[in-house]
């Protein structure tokens, strides 16, 4: 080894020991901060609060790492020192190696306990009862559009969004022996085999294709039976005994899922928010341009639109709206309370900070390439 190299090795160890130590102080912080809480009745977890640091470090970061990288190694150390003050409990669509799983952890981090609901009924369920602190369901796939099932339910429950996140939907084809001898059908969540259905129709077009209750399950199948194979993301991988045939199926190569985080928890302005309604309106004509017309009016953009059958038979449609804004900001508001006086059904599903998008990967400064060495990097 290099006399260089021994030296680069020892000022990177002498600076592991730097942050060791300053991870070490900010920890006492937070159990400070965590006393402090409990003696307020203070929530543990302020989506609010991470996204503004989350934001603040991107927007500091000189490189050069990426603040992708800056963001992933954040989200756990703000992970780890909320474990301090408390574990908390959040609930998805399980089994184990779902997408949704995926979207808890991209959220919360590791310092969490990941509760597996058999149904996102459940999800709702163990989170207004307090079996969970919060609870992680999908609501968009880029490809397939809404999940009804969530928007139904968002309906009926008292439960606030207080944060959101999208996670990369990458479906392998799996089986137990890594190939498809002898394989008469391909189990997978009715989601995931529509956003397949193109490379299934080319490749594998007379295979039965059975819906089931999620992707792990599918996975799960594939491992117990020889004749099934399974269509699951990378949580799957390792979790199951089963080996892939063929990577990323999925039809749209830029596929994501948007999973919404639901409590009891009202959120904070954080600088960069969004909110959500469910409204419906009048059998009217123009009823619908009327109620919209104060957002422009005051200035507040529209995120998303979506409408969806009110389900009584008399077709008539609740709309789910997403706004630029918080409902605490005075144009959101204002024009929120125009639409509240002529809506026939107004129903707001809280004010959330906006996703950290800081997957690109952006460097802020390229990294030099060495030109008079070959050695390995540290």
């Amino acid at each position: 080894m290099s006399d260089r190299l021994s030296e680069l090795r020892q000022r990177i160890d002498e600076v592991d020991g730097r942050l060791l130590d300053l991870l070490g102080e900010r920890g006492r912080l937070v159990l400070e901060v965590g006393a402090h809480k409990h003696a307020t009745n203070a929530p543990v977890w302020r989506p609010e609060r991470e996204a503004q640091i989350l934001r603040r470090l991107a927007e500091r970061n000189a490189g050069p790492l990426p603040d992708a990288a800056i963001a992933a190694v954040w989200r756990e150390i703000i992970s780890g020192c909320r474990e301090l003050e408390r574990r908390l409990r959040v609930a998805y669509l399980g089994p184990a190696g779902t997408f949704s799983e995926q979207a808890v952890l991209a959220q919360f981090g590791q310092g969490v306990e990941a509760v597996a609901c058999v149904s996102i009924d459940e999800v709702f369920r163990a989170s207004e009862a307090g079996t969970a602190d919060f609870g992680v369901v999908p609501v968009e796939n880029s490809s397939e559009g809404a999940v009804n099932r969530s928007l139904d339910l968002f309906l009926q429950s008292p439960l606030k969004i207080c944060g959101e996140v999208s996670v990369p939907v990458r479906h392998h084809l799996l089986t137990h022996s890594g190939t498809m001898n002898g394989i008469t059908r391909i189990c997978a969540h009715a989601q995931a085999l529509a956003q397949c259905t193109g490379w299934l129709n080319r490749n594998y077009p007379t295979l039965e294709r059975v819906p089931v209750s999620s992707n792990a399950e599918g996975a799960r199948l594939a491992a117990l039976e020889p004749h099934t194979a399974g269509i699951a993301g990378d949580g799957a991988l390792g979790r199951y005994d089963v080996q892939v045939v063929a990577q990323s199926i999925q039809d749209d190569p830029l596929n994501r899922t948007r999973f919404a985080v639901i409590g009891n928890h009202v959120c904070g302005p954080s600088g960069t928010d969004q909110t959500s309604l469910i409204l419906s309106v009048p059998d009217r004509a123009g009823a619908v341009h009327a109620l919209i017309e104060p957002l422009s009016r005051h200035g507040v953009s529209m995120k998303r639109f979506e409408s969806r059958p009110a389900r009584q038979g008399n077709w008539e449609y609740y709309f789910y709206i997403d706004l630029l804004g918080h409902e605490a900001d005075a144009s959101v508001a204002a024009a929120l309370a125009e639409i509240r006086a002529h809506a026939a059904y107004f129903k707001s599903l809280g004010s959330y900070p906006r996703e950290v998008s800081l997957t690109s990967g952006r460097s802020p400064h390229p990294i030099a390439t060495p030109t008079t060495s070959t050695s390995p990097a540290p």
